[in-house]
């Protein structure tokens, strides 16, 4: 019997999904890209060597599998051509292995001026994006008027769509944000010049994956970010501008949520954010000095250093009710090696009551004092350990404690960087 996994991270992204998508891909005939950009960033580790993905899903690096952006992602061409080169020249043959929906909105240069224009008007209030052009086109989407991967098979009408969004961008970018325009002549050009090596790589995504669910194969659907970055769920308006929950899957791929079978939540053994926002357990003491500098919490897209904090259990149960989590992956457990005390957010303190849910109104967030359990640290090292009993006993205690919290079991728990570096208590696909 075959089963369709989701992989979604439970906090504000960053958790290390791209390690786990890796690991399971040994397992299916098919991974899956749902949502979001080149705003996300994940980072597989494979004997010591370093990949950063951010449009193609990470399953690429294994043979005969096949790599699917569904319609919920967005594309830049310019983006995914300069990713897949790159790893083309480390011999992975990309474009034998990756298919993309016609129905994938493409992010233009306009896109990104306007996304950096917005922000630059913001000024001190600026919402942290990438400046990637993300927010603008899924604007562009809803309001109709995007072009889509589809629209590259029809050159003449192509230039004439891309005209009219042209002049509707940049109308804004010189009577509103004061900036230049963007040349038609030039961005119709490079399209142009990208079409050849996308054309063969325009598929019906949705139908391939009900042909691989005919024929009883496994497929895995790769979230970006991480659910409270989604634009309807999460810390609104510090979001990001794609549905990051568990049901963006099955509308982002075209596949019924019926056919989605477990749905594994990704989550760091402490939390972390990038950008502004509120976040109630950020720490600016020794132990967020700890968890930034031994966990490298730094943007894999930007590079921009990470808030870092106390996990959270009360977002994590939000997570759950938002997504229907089946199972967690804990990762990064390492980062947490070596420190005297542990801590766990159980409640939140709010205008002198306690309170057990996870509020997503920023003002309450923002005043929002959190509460804790605290638990004994471990000396020993649990880095790249591979077997649950050979954990220290404290270690132990602290995973149990989260299952015990969350009413849910930890499959899988990350304990290093490398795709060798995992304890798998249970296997999903199992």
């Amino acid at each position: 019997m075959s089963k369709n996994v989701v992989v979604i991270g439970t906090q504000w992204g960053d958790e290390g999904k791209g390690k786990i998508v890796d690991l399971l891909t040994e397992d299916v005939a098919a991974v899956v890209r749902f949502q979001g950009g080149h705003n996300a960033g994940h980072t597989l580790v494979i004997e010591g060597n370093k990949t950063v993905l951010h449009l193609i899903p990470s399953g690429i690096l294994h043979e005969n599998i096949h790599c699917l952006i569904g319609n919920g992602v967005v594309i830049s061409l310019q983006a995914l051509i300069k990713e897949a080169k790159k790893l083309i020249e480390s011999g992975i043959p990309v474009f034998d292995r990756l298919k993309i929906s016609s129905g994938c909105p493409l992010i233009l240069p306009s896109h990104e001026a306007l996304d950096l224009a917005k922000e630059k008007k913001l000024g001190k209030s600026a919402i942290g994006t990438t400046g990637r052009g993300i927010g603008p086109v899924y604007e562009d989407k809803v309001a109709r008027r995007v072009l889509r991967v589809s629209d590259l098979l029809n050159k003449d009408s192509l230039c004439e769509k891309l005209k009219n969004i042209l002049n509707y961008h940049n109308f804004l970018l010189t009577n509103y944000f004061d900036e230049n325009e963007q040349s038609l002549d030039k961005i119709f050009n490079q399209l142009l010049d990208q079409r050849d090596l996308i054309l063969p790589l325009i598929s019906d995504v949705s139908g391939i994956l009900d042909d691989y669910h005919q024929q009883k194969k496994n497929i895995l659907f790769e979230g970006a970010q991480g659910v409270f970055l989604d634009i309807d769920h999460g810390t609104y308006p510090y979001v990001t501008s794609s549905n990051t929950v568990s049901a963006a899957a099955s509308i982002g791929s075209g596949v019924g949520p019926k056919r989605l079978d477990y749905i594994m939540g990704i989550v760091k053994a402490y939390t972390t954010r990038v950008g502004s926002g509120p976040f109630p357990t950020e720490l600016h003491d020794k132990y967020g000095e700890h968890l930034g500098s031994v966990g490298v919490e730094f943007g894999a897209t930007t590079g921009r250093p990470r808030r870092c904090g106390w996990l959270d259990a009360l977002a994590l149960k939000r997570s759950v009710l938002n997504s229907s989590i089946s199972g967690f992956c804990l990762t990064k457990l390492d980062v947490l090696d070596g420190l005297e005390k542990i801590k766990i957010c159980t409640e939140y303190k709010l205008h002198d009551k306690t309170i057990s849910n996870f509020p997503l109104e920023i003002s309450e967030l923002n005043n929002c004092e959190p509460l804790y359990e605290e638990f004994e640290g471990w000396e020993d090292s649990t880095k790249g350990l591979k077997r649950f009993a050979d954990m220290p006993l404290n270690a132990k205690k602290y995973v149990q404690a989260i299952e015990e919290m969350l009413h849910l079991p930890i499959d899988i728990i990350s304990t290093g960087p490398d795709r060798e570096h995992t304890i798998i208590r249970s296997n999903p696909f199992s």
